[in-house]
């Protein structure tokens, strides 16, 4: 019987392109494959887990013969490709209505209504790379003290500032204000502090960034599983994503290797339920800034880490490794891709080389850590368990 399962989410390591990703302008998108085309990936261990053998994922060029637990690839139903709408659909959420996105900056009502809140101006309100606008910005903020405000495809409120100029807990309290004015006809899915330090005569963001997101408007399985009794323990930006909800402990990591590290504390802990990581940096550091060999790195520096995570874990122990959309360091622009996305399953009493195919939504998987975790009591509003499919002992 599993008693507790681990959830590591390789923030942004889509598949391949989903069938309507040309409506989302990432037609032949594919982070795995076009990372290989231009890196030669040495992640022996993710290979071994059936990284490869999920279907069409790097055109089988990293398939091995008989992987050591079940793998496949997972369609999304939500409309979008940001990480609350990705992450909220592994947990069992349907975004059927898309958060709102302002491409072309936010509203002048709204950022006079914010610049007389926070006490300070703001540069910037355009779409820009997050690296790139402290650059061109950041000697005006640091002169003037006027906070960087920028956003994205995603529906994001940004807030860059140089901690030396706006100090650190000032800058959250910025955040603050702003999520309280992005209600309503301003909805916005999060307000993000960017915090950035001069290190060694170069504009370098710091570990500190901080996510405050709107509450998951239902039930999705972290309360399911907390509800049980369980423990849910979130790891890096899960607290964030879902501003709280069901969450029982948490903790801030990092980068990635501080969130393995941490993941691998928790998995030394005695408790049942649900450890539930997200690893950004493939996102944050890799993806956005089309870093295809930083991606291609990170991805073998987390593969070396595995055995230590194998190493920490118990009988009674399942590991699922996830992505919650794609984010082509290859393709155009600097935004995430409209991707499948994987999930790759082992532990003890995991079946060998069960290939789970093409899966309707990235709601499956959170159906069935539910359906685990709770004996099958509790069911997440949409997803299809496949814990029949993966368990020795159904």
């Amino acid at each position: 019987m599993i008693k507790r399962v681990t959830v590591i989410v390789l923030d942004s390591l889509g598949v391949g392109a989903l069938s309507d990703a040309a409506a989302y302008g990432d037609a032949g998108a594919d982070t795995l494959g076009h990372i290989l085309d231009h890196y030669p990936l040495d992640i022996l261990r993710l290979r071994t887990m059936g990284l490869g053998n999920i279907e069409n994922a790097a055109g089988g060029r990293l398939a091995v013969g008989r992987p050591i637990g079940a793998y496949g690839r997972f369609e999304e139903q939500s409309s979008g490709k940001d990480t609350i709408t990705g992450h909220w659909e592994i947990a069992g959420i349907c975004t059927q209505t898309p958060f709102q996105t302002y491409p072309d900056g936010f509203p002048a009502e709204l950022m006079e209504a914010f610049s007389q809140a926070i006490g300070r101006g703001y540069l910037g309100n355009y779409a820009a790379s997050g690296t790139e606008i402290i650059e061109t910005l950041g000697a005006e903020h640091e002169k003037t003290g006027k906070v960087i405000v920028y956003t994205s495809a995603d529906s994001v409120f940004q807030i860059a500032a140089n901690t030396d100029v706006v100090p650190l807990a000032e800058l959250y309290e910025i955040c603050e204000k702003a999520r309280a004015l992005l209600t309503g006809k301003y909805a916005c899915g999060r307000v993000i502090a960017r915090p950035y330090v001069i290190k060694d005569g170069k504009r370098t963001r710091t570990p500190d960034r901080r996510d405050y997101a709107v509450s998951p408007p239902e039930d999705t399985m972290l309360d399911l599983i907390s509800r049980a009794g369980k423990t849910v323990y979130a790891i890096g930006k899960i607290n964030d994503i879902f501003n709280g909800q069901g969450i029982t402990r948490s903790v801030h990591t990092e980068d990635n290797d501080d969130g393995v590290t941490k993941t691998i504390e928790a998995l030394g802990e005695d408790f049942e339920g649900l450890i539930f990581t997200n690893l950004v940096d493939f996102d944050s550091k890799y993806g956005h800034r089309r870093d295809v060999a930083g991606y291609g790195k990170a991805l073998e520096e987390f593969d070396k880490r595995l055995p230590e995570i194998f190493m920490a874990m118990k009988p009674d122990d399942l590991l699922i490794l996830c992505s919650d959309h794609g984010n082509d360091p290859a393709h155009t622009g600097w935004d995430h891709t409209r991707e499948h996305i994987l999930g790759l399953a082992v532990g003890k009493q995991v079946k060998t080389d069960v290939n789970l195919g093409t899966r309707k939504s990235f709601a499956d998987i959170g159906a069935t850590v539910t359906d685990i975790l709770t004996d099958g009591k509790a069911k997440t509003a949409i997803g299809e368990s496949f814990r029949s499919l993966i368990l020795t002992d159904d």
